[in-house]
């Protein structure tokens, strides 16, 4: 952590909430010292999400508030319905209501400097939950799957499976919404592995839309992760680029939303499962979309288990409380453009028709019920 951080530490120790009590100094090994002297009854844990419409997020809220609760922990938990102005208000509120620590996934990445700042003024410590906070000193510590391991993931899926393919094979790729820091890592990942079969010509980008380089990924993305904007540019470049009859083979999806948009197109445009519907990719194991990779409407997910991402979390907070060190295993990776945030990454996984069972229902994050395997 940057110099300016210890001496902003010193300084807000002496307005700290007394629920926290004292500041622990800086320490080394895995982590940061946290401010000891609490308990979890007397500690207000602020919980920020980012919306209620996609399934993900309220998996991730309702289980990392059930998780704290069950601790002794006071929550408040909010969901901004990606609106960041709404998130923005819903912080402040939760820095008025006595919030100690704050678990924050942003709407914005770069939108919440100034409130976060009201925060530390209030000896508040921040955890970046899912998404980086970037442009501010002001946030702890970050907890986050491996984004760019996701896109890796979908990358080497739709390499191996085209090996058998006649190229050229045809590619349309998709990247997430421009706002999210974490859409940057999983195209990176994806496009890493992808990019090198773009210019040998093994795969081919009917559209056009094949950015050149990693940073051009924002040329391609879908704004707030919107399945109907997916759904609506696919009908576009299906019109556009495929009204000879030739067929697409890939869609490069990063997510599950984008991904039922997209299936969304392709039936509309008369595509059905079988050895000639495209492989589509996905991520986050919603539901919906297990039953499409059941039904063969989509050939892989990523499954980022956030009951894994909750629980982390609710062990940093402990750990915050207590004074103990916190867990953290990357120093490196997540520069915000202020400060190397100190982060816990969880590994993903790959979900294919075949182990749906295996990863999803044997671990029990879902019956098989829940995706219609009963």
């Amino acid at each position: 952590m940057k110099l300016i951080r210890l001496f902003a530490a010193a300084a807000t120790c002496a307005i700290a909430l007394a629920g926290l009590g004292a500041c622990s100094s800086e320490r080394g090994g895995t982590g940061t010292g946290g401010t000891g002297g609490a308990s979890a009854s007397d500690t207000l844990v602020g919980i920020a999400m980012p919306t209620k419409s996609l399934e993900r997020w309220n998996r991730d809220g309702s289980h990392l508030e059930e998780i704290l609760k069950g601790k002794g922990y006071q929550t408040s938990l909010q969901y901004a319905d990606n609106k960041v102005d709404q998130q923005i208000t819903q912080i402040e509120n939760m820095i008025t209501q006595g919030a100690n620590i704050l678990v924050v996934a942003s709407i914005d990445g770069t939108a919440l400097g100034p409130v976060l700042q009201k925060a530390a003024n209030a000896g508040i410590k921040v955890i970046a939950y899912d998404r980086l906070i970037n442009a501010t000193e002001n946030v702890d510590y970050y907890v986050t799957f491996d984004n760019y391991k996701v896109g890796q993931l979908q990358g080497e899926y739709i390499k191996q499976q085209v090996a058998s393919m006649t190229p050229p094979v045809y590619l349309e790729p998709f990247a997430g919404s421009p706002d999210d820091n974490n859409a940057k890592y999983f195209f990176s990942g994806a496009w890493d592995v992808l990019l090198p079969l773009v210019e040998d010509g093994t795969l081919e980008v009917r559209s056009g839309k094949a950015p050149k380089a990693n940073d051009e990924w924002q040329s391609i993305g879908i704004l707030g992760w919107s399945s109907d904007d997916a759904q609506a540019e696919m009908e576009n470049r299906i019109n556009s680029f495929y009204s000879d009859g030739t067929k697409v083979d890939v869609v490069l999806s990063p997510n599950d939303s984008l991904a039922l948009g997209i299936a969304q197109a392709l039936e509309g445009s008369g595509y059905t499962p079988g050895s000639d519907y495209p492989l589509l990719t996905g991520q986050d194991c919603d539901k919906a979309n297990i039953k499409n990779v059941i039904a063969g409407k989509q050939a892989m997910d990523v499954l980022k288990n956030t009951e894994l991402e909750a629980e982390q979390t609710a062990l940093m907070i402990d750990q915050i409380v207590s004074g103990q060190q916190v867990d953290i295993n990357d120093t490196t990776t997540y520069d915000n453009g202020v400060k190397v945030v100190p982060t816990y990454l969880l590994a993903p996984r790959t979900v294919t028709k075949d182990t749906v069972k295996e990863v999803l229902v044997d671990s029990g994050y879902y019956t098989a019920s829940d995706i219609g395997l009963e």
